[in-house]
């Protein structure tokens, strides 16, 4: 049996096990129940799930993108059995508690289960993504009625969830959003506004949707001080807790995208009256938490959705690695340099496809590491034994998350971008996947914050918060790992440990002299540069854990050792160097784009 082209099996069991020690986690109370089998037992389905009811219908819900008569969305049949298979073998709340029906997975092996959905077909995967992401804020700040009434049946794949944020005048300033709700007697809300980019906003797929959504109430103070959380459900629930009366949310329209195009993008209207639950227009909505503490709490769902997003631009850009691959193993063309005549060869025997698919391996594998990474770190930020270790899990996971959403998001695209070169004129025809895959992958350096604000995020409020607490752990924790690099007895691991430490440095040094004399519009006007920088070391890090376990691999010859240690080496001398001339840009204070006219361009 060929391996798979969708995702690699071996590399999440080398990421989860050898790595990671991810079966450790078992000895924690929250995962008593679990072992290696049973992890393996769940990562099987999943493949098994994705090959089965996800990959198959791919193209073909890129081709019949979603459709609006005006009243109804109308999706391709597959689409719906995909999100039911998933539901039904209770993937939706996989990581979350067993008194809401949850599994109590280690979120580790969620986001490994996921990495499969991802790579067969984002659009499809996105419905329980997004619903996931859903329950979890409401079982982390909905009151016991909400929970019971609303992430139950979302659990079973009844319900499926968004979150509506932006607005077409505000996009992602959400100070501007205009949406508002009004409070009613009976401690509900009617709730008036149009919402933008609303990803599965309306659909057939579900019994019921459940809308979460940003508003102000009359009297709340500006910008984002005064935003709540409201609970807006397509269908409200009747006595029995079942859907009964329709509320008044309708769509203004659909977007219609170059990828995802299996996920229905939205404009949906709140409160225009075109169905009047009560006798009278509005939407209806219960107040999630406490008034005005909606942004925050909205922070729930959408950082894991942004660390999501990088797992899901990371497994486009592994699948179309996986299938260059393939591709170039088994396409014969031209023949060795210097040959002259004798048979062809396969394309993978010259060295410039050679350096396009190590590029791609070191930037997916990298990239999958990462979100592997800040998954444990979830965990940790859990479950791990004390206080102190769970608040620093949660800093660690806080200074990587732009990292993990924004990295994969642009050099997973390159890494699709170098697929399709390894296809040659094959690779841009719909013929081939890699096409399908660049176009999905491209919405992901936008999805959840674009990279210009994942690095003003990272810049101006991750690394100086607390005094840099977050900066000094992450530096800290590579600082352990150069050690161990240089303990291991092996000259190319201690020479990678002294490049990441030179490397490090100039992290500390840059981001220091950006903020020396406290001016926001100087040190961050080249934020971008910054999160490029920042995020190249963090992944030669990375890198370097991945080259210590995998050396007893590497020193026995095995190939898979080799791989990993041919890719480290790659980044380490091809990709880590990049941020000399980035690190020497922002040293510089640079100004050109700061004092530029917008009038000249």
């Amino acid at each position: 049996m060929n391996p798979s082209v969708i995702m690699s099996a071996r590399d999440i069991e080398f990421l989860l096990y050898d790595w990671l020690d991810v079966e450790s986690l078992t000895g924690r109370e929250r995962f008593t129940d679990h072992s290696r089998d049973t992890f393996d037992q769940v990562l099987r389905l999943c493949q098994d799930l994705a090959t089965t009811y996800f990959a198959p219908h791919n193209r073909e819900s890129d081709l019949h993108e979603p459709e609006f008569d005006g009243e109804q969305v109308h999706l391709i049949p597959a689409v719906g059995k995909a999100v039911q298979a998933f539901a039904d073998a209770g993937m939706i709340g996989a990581a979350m508690d067993y008194e809401i029906g949850g599994m109590q997975l280690p979120h580790v092996v969620y986001t490994a289960c996921m990495s499969w959905f991802h790579a067969a077909n984002a659009g499809t995967a996105a419905y329980p993504m997004l619903t996931t992401g859903n329950a979890n804020l409401l079982a982390a700040h909905g009151s016991t009625e909400q929970i019971d009434r609303f992430v139950r049946p979302m659990l079973e794949g009844r319900y499926l969830g968004t979150m509506a944020l932006s607005e077409p005048q505000a996009g992602s300033s959400l100070a501007d959003i205009t949406t508002r709700a009004v409070p009613q007697d009976d401690g509900s809300y009617r709730v008036f506004g149009r919402k933008m980019w609303i990803s599965g906003g309306d659909h057939e797929l579900s019994e019921n949707i459940v809308h979460l959504v940003l508003a102000r109430v009359p009297g709340a103070p500006e910008g984002t001080r005064g935003i709540s959380l409201f609970l807006v459900p397509k269908f409200l629930p009747g006595d029995d807790g079942n859907p009964a009366v329709r509320n008044d949310v309708v769509l203004a329209g659909i977007n219609h995208k170059m990828g995802w195009r299996g996920t229905v993008n939205t404009a949906p209207v709140f409160g225009d009256g075109n169905f009047t639950p009560g006798d009278r227009p509005g939407a209806v909505g219960y107040l999630v938490g406490e008034l005005n503490h909606g942004l925050p709490q909205m922070f729930t769902m959408m950082n894991e959705a942004r660390i999501s997003v990088g797992l899901a631009a990371t497994a486009l850009g592994y699948t179309g690695y996986l299938k260059s691959l393939d591709y170039a193993r088994t396409r014969p063309q031209g023949r060795p340099l210097g040959a002259r005549g004798g048979a062809q060869v396969p394309i993978a025997e010259h060295p410039d496809v050679r350096r396009m698919l190590l590029a791609q391996k070191s930037y997916v594998e990298g990239a999958l590491a990462l979100q592997f990474y800040c998954g444990k770190l979830v965990d940790e930020q859990h479950t791990a034994a004390t206080e102190a270790d769970r608040a620093a899990a949660g800093t660690l996971l806080r200074i990587l998350t732009p990292i993990a959403k924004s990295w994969p998001s642009q050099w997973c695209l390159t890494a699709n971008d170098l697929a399709i070169q390894v296809h040659g004129g094959a690779g841009y025809t719909r013929d081939y996947d890699v096409e399908q895959h660049y176009r999905d992958n491209r919405l992901n350096p936008i999805h959840e914050g674009t990279h210009g604000i994942q690095s003003l995020d990272l810049l101006g409020r991750q690394v100086t918060l607390d005094n840099g607490a977050a900066l000094t752990a992450l530096l800290t924790t590579m600082a352990a790992t150069l050690a161990a690099a240089r303990a291991a007895d092996d000259i190319e691991l201690s020479d990678f440990a002294d490049a990441l430490e030179a490397a490090a440095g100039r992290i500390a040094a840059t981001t220091s002299g950006l903020w020396r004399d406290l001016d926001p519009e100087s040190a961050l006007a080249n934020s971008a540069v910054y999160l490029e920088a920042f995020g190249h070391v963090v992944l030669s890090w990375i890198w370097l854990e991945q080259a210590l376990a995998a050396a007893p691999r590497t020193a026995r010859g095995e190939t898979f050792g080799l791989g990993k240690r041919a890719a480290a080496r790659y980044f380490f001398r091809w990709e880590l160097p990049r941020t000399t001339a980035m690190f020497d840009l922002l040293d510089s204070r640079d100004r050109t784009t700061l004092d530029l006219n917008p009038a000249w361009l």
